[in-house]
């Protein structure tokens, strides 16, 4: 991801997200939180200056508080480390940090233990006297944080900075929001965080922004640097706007936030882009591929047939709601009898064509759209490597047909760039662009 312009506006207020948990430190799992709350907090018209991982040492964790702290932010967002074992101490710490005494909240102990009564009645086993001692330390709180009803066992926390000396002799600081690492508690937790007093008082004077986001299919990323630079040179305006362009599965994304005054400014650059890119950029309100296919299956069904995406295409056909209405079923055939005997490719094509070919592929489609009775069908196969290519068929060669309604077809073959994975993720967004040129889909 790139800045694409500078931007000379400044947010009144800027935050920290802290993540915790030697677990994602390591690696060993991925860290989907901090991404999360920049988008809440973005949402809220809160820069987030930055996002850091830290494991469950105590230090390691106080000096990003400290880091944070330094930097002027207002509000700093923690994940993890909220649990009943000796290595969950974000609750301690931050109270340290804060200059906040700790203390045991005896109607949050109460409540904490109803949670777990069911836990025990299912194990009968356990002994409850130890399980509610080690979950007491979830109970014990800073002295004046606003408590978080727990969606698991764990509480979350606002903790406002102490305002003087005879409050724990820190001065003002960031108030420091603390949450579970679980996404599913954390989530609901946020929206009550997000109402507390603290919370706002913390937020107040806070930007308010606009974001929109273009999509564009078939270009390169210099491409679109390019037209910002003559966007900028012809007087559109790019002062006002933050701009910033991404490669997603090989499509380019332009976000641009902006304040509501500088909308004109804004809609100067989609039509200077609309103009320059006419053909290549796909939607201008934010919608993504998958759900203007989604849309445009609207009265039809649709199968497909993959060799070298494994299932891919079929995964983002059905990732959204409602899927069941226009999916009719899929196929990964993988091998050559695969090929024969699920979907019904003649052994003559591969013997004189090869699996990989566009002969293959509308073979694919057909028989895939056939099978399941489909209006549409989708056929793919290709080489993802790192092996198998040839220097007549090399690695990154994919092949597509896509056999639509009313005799609509389309079947192409690409190259794409990358690795294995990058050209199996690729593989299924050209697949899915193909999809709604077959179904006459017009960009948005």
């Amino acid at each position: 991801m790139s800045d694409a312009a500078v931007y000379t506006g400044r947010a009144a207020v800027r935050a920290g997200i802290l993540v915790t948990g030697t677990e994602v430190l390591t690696g060993i799992i991925t860290d989907r939180n901090g991404p999360w709350l920049s988008e809440r907090l973005a949402d809220l018209g809160v820069d987030v200056a930055m996002i850091e991982v830290v494991g469950d040492r105590p230090a390691d964790l106080e000096a990003a508080l400290e880091r944070m702290a330094a930097a002027g932010v207002a509000l700093i967002v923690t994940s993890g480390g909220l649990g009943p074992t000796a290595d969950d101490l974000t609750a301690e710490v931050v109270g340290r940090f804060a200059g906040r005494e700790m203390v045991l909240e005896d109607a949050l102990e109460e409540r904490i233990a109803e949670i777990l009564r069911p836990l025990m009645s299912r194990w009968p086993e356990l002994d409850e006297a130890a399980v509610r001692a080690s979950n007491r330390k979830q109970a014990v709180i800073p002295r004046g944080a606003t408590v978080l009803e727990p969606v698991g066992t764990a509480p979350g926390l606002v903790v406002p900075p102490a305002g003087s000396a005879d409050d724990g002799g820190r001065p003002a600081g960031p108030t420091i929001v603390v949450l579970p690492g679980p996404p599913r508690e954390l989530h609901a937790m946020w929206e009550m965080a997000v109402r507390t007093d603290a919370f706002r008082a913390a937020i107040a004077g806070a930007t308010e922004y606009r974001r929109g986001i273009l999509r564009l299919f078939g270009i390169p990323e210099s491409e679109i640097a390019n037209t910002l630079r003559h966007a900028d040179a012809a007087g559109v305006g790019l002062g006002s706007l933050e701009i910033t362009t991404c490669l997603r599965r090989g499509e380019i994304e332009v976000s641009t936030r902006y304040e509501p005054g500088d909308e004109a400014d804004y809609e100067r650059l989609v039509a200077f882009i609309a103009e320059r890119h006419a053909g290549r950029l796909f939607s201008r309100d934010g919608a993504t591929i998958d759900r203007q296919v989604a849309a445009l299956l609207a009265g039809e069904t649709i199968a497909v047939a993959e060799s070298c995406t494994g299932g891919l295409l079929a995964g983002r056909l059905t990732d959204l709601a409602g899927a069941s209405e226009y999916f009719a079923g899929g196929v990964v055939a993988y091998g050559n009898e695969a090929k024969i005997s699920l979907v019904g490719v003649d052994p003559a094509l591969i013997e004189s064509f090869g699996a990989v070919s566009v002969e293959v592929a509308e073979a694919l489609a057909a028989g895939a759209r056939e099978r399941f009775g489909a209006s549409v069908g989708v056929g793919v196969t290709g080489i993802a490597g790192p092996d198998g290519g040839t220097e007549e068929k090399p690695v990154g060669l994919v092949c597509f047909s896509v056999q639509g309604p009313g005799g609509r077809s389309l079947t192409r073959s690409s190259r794409l760039p990358g690795g294995r994975a990058d050209i199996r993720d690729r593989a299924t967004t050209v697949a899915l662009h193909m999809i709604a040129s077959a179904l006459g889909g017009e960009r948005t």
